[in-house]
């Protein structure tokens, strides 16, 4: 299982992208658990900054804008 969080405030961009990371991790059959994180302190301490930001099992993978599918299915595959 993928340990997945996704920093954001909850704005429509941070929403879309935890959608499209769930997406893609059913459409690969990859499963995962997502954890919403709003704590800027908690984001700082990954080193994103800016959101949306990903952090797939302990390594940030992206931060600022949104992510493309293809982007995250090959994160999540990796």
């Amino acid at each position: 299982m993928k340990n997945i969080k996704v920093f954001g405030s909850g704005c429509k961009r941070c929403i879309a992208t935890a959608a499209t990371i769930e997406a893609e991790a059913s459409r690969l059959g990859v499963p995962i658990s997502v954890d919403k994180v709003a704590d800027y302190a908690a984001i700082a301490g990954y080193g994103a900054m800016s959101t949306p930001g990903i952090v797939i099992d302990g390594r940030l993978v992206h931060a600022g804008g949104m992510p493309r599918a293809e982007d995250v299915a090959r994160w999540l595959i990796a």
